[in-house]
């Protein structure tokens, strides 16, 4: 199969398992800066989301400044000989602090706690064989 068929997998951590099926992957840890300038060289069309959820999106677009272009979502599922991925993997603890904040407005009065850390690093992987 020719990897110029082949659609750019965007994988979360669920999407990573059902992708790497079988077969002989190479990964590579990439920085966000790698990782949206490989996005970038694909058109929309050739771009496979294979996770749903505003959270990651949230991450990888607004945070990561990662262009959103509306890729299609996909069902996860095994990589084929030649393609390309990138896995958004993204690890939530618990706050080991929990600060609390105060909300003040002209109307009411609340407080925030923080509840949670959000970490997130990528992987580029290519399945070889």
């Amino acid at each position: 199969m020719d990897c110029t068929n082949l659609p750019l997998l965007l994988l979360d951590n669920d999407a990573l398992s059902a992708a790497l099926g079988v077969g002989t992957f190479k990964c590579e840890y990439l920085d966000f800066e790698e990782a949206k300038g490989i996005i970038e060289t694909y058109d929309s069309e050739d771009v496979l989301k294979c996770f749903s959820g505003a959270s990651l999106e949230s991450v990888i677009f607004d945070y990561l400044a990662i262009e959103n272009r509306h890729f299609e979502y996909a069902e996860p599922r095994e990589m084929s000989i030649n393609q390309h991925a990138i896995a958004f993997k993204l690890y939530i603890t618990p706050s080991g602090t929990q600060p609390i904040i105060k909300i003040k407005t002209s109307e009411y009065e609340a407080e925030a706690k923080k509840i949670q850390n959000i970490y997130i690093h990528c992987q580029y992987i290519h399945r070889e064989l």
